[in-house]
């Protein structure tokens, strides 16, 4: 190949230039190459205008973006309310505490030896820790709430990478004595149980936040300002009066020991007012260290648990037919020998009582007598004295885990099971449930609500019986605490007491056991002018002695005696010397 004429190519051989060859020869249109460089142009222009909109009339995209990269929102921790008692004891409030953590890549380097104290201070192994700093995240927790002077020494070792950030840390002051009471709150200060879980949100308040800049390392370098301010959570008072809550503490806590129990529980109501001024359980836990906690030492037995009441429940029958003119106090039934026959099934007492008045009925808690009672009314009206005063229903309290109980629709009773109600069988309710129930007979035959909270107003009560029938109701009562009655164990000197006695046969496996058993106790005092409810629970005493007129009986005088004197309540008896007899009156369930 040569180069031809004017420089074009030919071919070696036969002398022809490529560019007259009909095979190589380039014939384009002069639009075409028009149309592909205004396509170009067009792009460029586009690009050009794109680049120009997002650098200068429209760049948040842009802002944004990079702000991701280094702006962080920092969240401001509220302060949680304070709880306290009625008289204004601190029961929890919030300790200023701090994280410790650490940023990884920092703290590469640091001496071993003082890697060794930072374990020890935060108490935990060495290894634990080191595996900790071996994290592949830049950033990680290493102890939550840690106490200030730890924190301080922490930081007095100097080690690059420590970063530390202020929290809160819950404290009780009352432990395990108000523990039921007023619950515990988590790590993250969010309410747990009782008072703390009911009333969260308020407690809790509303945290703030605040926008900073951060480093690679997720370290603050710059505070660019505030975006909320954080709002402290609101004080509670409750309606607990601690040094009633200490008496019925130790009270539950002596009885449970006492008597080999598996388990008791307390609550103290003010009459006139429905506050809850004392809720005891046995076992509890130390709310400042739940290291250890266990399901028993949770429950709220008070509120949580369900049982049948037994005799406690007999009042309520008799006042139904009280109130409603079909007997009255002196109205003679035959109890007879001891059994009676109904509904294919025999009703039982523990001693042949005879011919006896609604008095003695109540006084020797005879099933047979309040069964023959329970014959004079019907199912509905049953039900619906049961309802009205709150078993069976959900309760409304405010509290968390409360217990509804169980009342049966009364189409469905048989008769059997009518009568059995009727003296507290075939019927569950908690402790605090039953508790509530009697204010009808200490007040004037109305219910109020129940309150955690302490009241600044006067409650509006619900009338379920007749004044008459309550005071009626009263002196019943009364008898059973005296000479001859169930619950004679319950006497208290100086003062005159008021109250039923109830042994229930416990659940087991779908069957009655005849070895375990709830013995409970719920009364009024002083009886001149009733000022507590009183209601106490011995779960399964394991000694010789297991009736409510025998463990939980001697529980209420010893909780009522001391909650009269220590809410300075005059004596209204000149009775000083109170004669227990050696075996007291067995109640028939």
């Amino acid at each position: 190949m040569k180069a031809g004429v004017n420089g074009s190519r030919v071919a070696a051989g036969k002398g022809v230039a490529f560019s007259k060859s009909p095979v190589l020869a380039v014939r384009l249109p002069d639009w075409r190459s028009r149309v592909v460089l205004f396509v170009l142009f067009a792009a460029f222009a586009a690009l050009a205008g794109r680049a120009l909109w997002v650098q200068a009339m429209d760049n948040q995209f842009l802002q944004k973006k990079g702000a991701s990269r280094y702006m962080r929102t920092e969240e401001l921790p509220a302060t949680r309310g304070k709880i306290f008692d009625r008289n204004g004891l601190v029961l929890a409030s919030s300790l200023p505490v701090k994280s410790v953590s650490a940023f990884t890549e920092d703290i590469k380097g640091t001496p071993p030896e003082k890697l060794r104290e930072l374990a020890r201070l935060l108490e935990m192994p060495e290894a634990e820790l080191l595996k900790k700093l071996s994290s592949s995240r830049s950033y990680v927790y290493l102890k939550r709430q840690v106490e200030m002077d730890v924190v301080a020494r922490i930081e007095k070792l100097d080690i690059d990478g420590i970063d530390t950030r202020k929290e809160y840390k819950r404290f009780y002051p009352q432990g395990e004595v108000m523990a039921h009471m007023v619950g515990f709150t988590n790590v993250e200060d969010m309410g747990q149980e009782a008072m703390e879980l009911a009333q969260q949100k308020a407690l809790a308040g509303q945290p703030g936040s605040r926008r900073v800049i951060k480093d690679r390392l997720g370290r603050i370098v710059e505070d660019v300002g505030m975006q909320r301010e954080p709002h402290d959570g609101r004080d509670l008072t409750l309606s607990v009066d601690s040094k009633l809550q200490y008496i019925a503490f130790n009270s539950v806590k002596d009885a449970v020991e006492k008597f080999h129990a598996k388990a008791g529980a307390a609550v103290v109501i003010d009459v006139h007012t429905g506050e809850v001024l004392a809720l005891a359980n046995w076992p509890t836990y130390n709310p400042n260290n739940r290291a250890h906690l266990t399901g028993e030492q949770l429950r709220n037995r008070v509120i949580t648990d369900a049982f049948e009441p037994g005799s406690t429940l007999k009042p309520f029958t008799v006042a139904l037919a009280l109130d409603k003119g079909l007997i009255k106090p002196g109205t003679l039934f035959d109890t007879g020998n001891g059994r009676y026959s109904t509904g294919g099934h025999i009703i039982r007492d523990t001693h042949p009582h005879g011919v006896i008045d609604v008095s003695t009925i109540i006084q020797k808690s005879s099933n047979i007598g309040t069964t023959k009672i329970s014959e004079m009314l019907s199912s509905q009206e049953m039900w619906e004295m049961f309802t009205k005063v709150g078993f069976g229903q959900a309760p409304r309290y405010g509290f968390p885990g409360a217990t509804a109980g169980r009342v049966r629709p009364y189409k469905s009773w048989p008769i059997v099971a009518k009568a059995n109600m009727s003296f507290g069988q075939g019927i569950s309710m908690s402790l605090l449930q039953l508790a509530h129930a009697w204010l009808i007979f200490a007040r004037e035959g109305d219910i109020i609500p129940l309150s955690f909270q302490k009241v600044q107003e006067k409650p509006v009560g619900q009338q379920i019986i007749s004044p008459k029938t309550a005071a009626q109701m009263r002196t019943m009562v009364e008898s059973v605490v005296g000479p001859g009655g169930t619950a004679s164990m319950a006497q208290i000197a100086g003062y005159r007491a008021g109250g039923k006695t109830g042994t229930a046969q416990k659940v087991i496996d779908g069957r009655y056991s005849q070895t375990h058993y709830v013995g409970n106790f719920a009364g009024m005092v002083p009886m001149s002018n009733p000022r507590f409810v009183i209601a106490v629970m011995i779960d399964d005493a394991s000694g010789p002695l297991h009736t409510g007129g025998a463990v939980a009986a001697p529980t209420f005088a010893a909780l009522a005696a001391n909650a009269l004197r220590a809410a300075n309540v005059p004596p209204d008896s000149t009775v000083t010397d109170i004669i227990i007899p050696e075996h007291p009156l067995e109640e028939s369930n």
